[in-house]
Formats: C-alpha cells, structure tokens, sequence
C-alpha cells in the first residue's frame, strides 16, 4: 500500500491484523489517520489496508515484522526513517498470553511472550520517545490489561508481563510530563477477540461471562489517548474489579484471580 503522508497525523499500530489491534486501527483511520500497520500475517494487514483506504482514504504502510524477533524494533524504526514517515502516535498493541499452571506451560513460548508484551514494547517506545520529545509532541498508547492489577495463577507470566506494562507507563509519563508527549495504559479485562484462542484459554472461568467486544475497547482507549489519560480501564465492572484489589490482602487477590482464570 502507499505509504502515509507526511502532513497527516500517522499512527503506528503493532498487532494490528485483527481483535483489539485491528479496531484500534479502524477507529484511528475513522478520524482521520494515516497508519502503519504492524503484525506477521501479511495478508491480513493487506486486507485490512485495502479496508480502511476504501472506506476512509487512509494512506496505509504495511509492514510484515515478528516482534518476537528482537531485532524488529530496529527494523520497523529504520524502515520508517527511510521513508520519510513521521509516526506522531506510537500504539503498542501486539502481545499474547499463555494459559495453564507455570510448570506445565511451554518455555520457548513464555520467552516470546517476554519478547513480546515486555521487550519490543519497551524497545519501540525508547525508539519514537526521543523524537517525539525533540518535537515537543507525540502520543503512546501501550496495551496492558486489567491483569496489570494483580498477580494472575494459571496465567503467571502473562499477568506479570502486563503488570510490567502498566507500572512501565505510568513512570514514563510521568518523567515526560509537561513536554507535549502523553503515554497512556489501556486496561481492558476479558475482550471478544482472537486472544483466547492464542492462549488456547477455551476452558477459562473468565470466559464464561459478557465480555466487552474490541470495538469497545478500541474507542475507549482512543479517546483516552486523544486526552492524554494515563490509565484507562474500559469498563465499570473492570474498574471496580481493579480498585478492588488494592486494599484486599495479596494472597486473597490471589486465590480470587486463580478461581476466575481457572477451568469452569
């Protein structure tokens, strides 16, 4: 696809091939964005490129990259400085879980979840921090979960991930605070999308309730972007779930967090 214009606000979006990354990418283009479009399947970034310019005008790059891979980063940062394009909004969206008792769980794949949710997030926001803060604007969206709160049995490593993600944030943007640029959290709790699948979580007690569809989640986490709002937590239920667990004692987080990622 053509590459984005240079005048337009430009928005890079990791794991954006489908679920939550796919709308975020949707709603970014429905106001006006040009995108970059991030993930390993070339021929669902290509359709959803194809997508989003009929239907909006969007000038979209794709880029076919594997973030478990670490020298990505690097990669999609020096593509983009070839080209000439200027990413305004940095969206850290790809990530993945893994679900099942620690010392059952595969080890290679809990390493590239690291890589993942931890490593090319922190990797890509050193990368478009420094020139965003050389322009005095510039906004980062990183995608934790409301399993930031709390550690998560049955989940252990993708629970702690994102609590990495979320403490990750807020520190940064608080040392970037009053320069122009805002880095934001989003905290979705269970969300319809290819997640669970991922995690191969089927089984999960979690599941079982209503969960918020990735359209939701996205404009949510859009507009808290727009704003500059350090956290967002999609969600009342969510929200409650996450307060709550800051004055119950840990082990009792615990316990609570295990009966719900769990087998029904």
């Amino acid at each position: 696809m053509a590459a984005a214009a240079s005048n337009c606000t430009v928005a890079l979006l990791t794991g954006a091939s489908r679920g939550i990354g796919a709308e975020l990418a949707r709603v970014f283009a429905e106001r006006g964005h040009d995108l970059v479009i991030v993930a390993r399947n070339r021929a669902d970034l290509e359709r959803l490129a194809a997508e989003l310019h009929v239907q909006h005008g969007t000038n979209v790059t794709v880029l076919v990259d594997d973030l478990t891979d670490r020298a990505a980063p690097s990669r999609i940062f020096a593509d983009l400085e070839a080209r000439g394009i200027v990413i305004d909004v940095l969206v850290n969206n790809a990530g993945f879980g893994t679900w099942g008792p620690f010392a059952t769980t595969d080890l290679p794949e809990e390493l590239d979840l690291i890589q993942v949710n931890i490593a090319a997030l922190t990797h890509l926001t050193k990368l478009f921090l420094r020139p965003m803060l050389a322009r005095g604007r510039g906004k980062i969206l990183n995608v934790a979960s409301t399993a930031s709160f709390q550690p998560g049995p049955i989940m252990a490593v993708y629970c702690a991930s994102k609590a990495y993600v979320l403490s990750f944030t807020e520190a940064v943007a608080m040392e970037v605070e009053g320069s122009g640029v805002t880095l934001t959290a989003l905290c979705p709790g269970g969300t319809e999308s290819s997640f669970q699948e991922r995690a191969d979580m089927h089984e999960a007690r979690i599941l079982k309730g209503k969960l918020m569809t990735a359209r939701e989640v996205a404009l949510q986490g859009y507009h808290a972007t727009m704003r500059g709002k350090t956290i967002k937590i999609p969600g009342l239920m969510n929200k409650v779930m996450a307060q709550s667990v800051r004055i119950a004692p840990r082990r009792t987080v615990a316990w609570i967090a295990k009966k719900i990622l769990d087998k029904a």
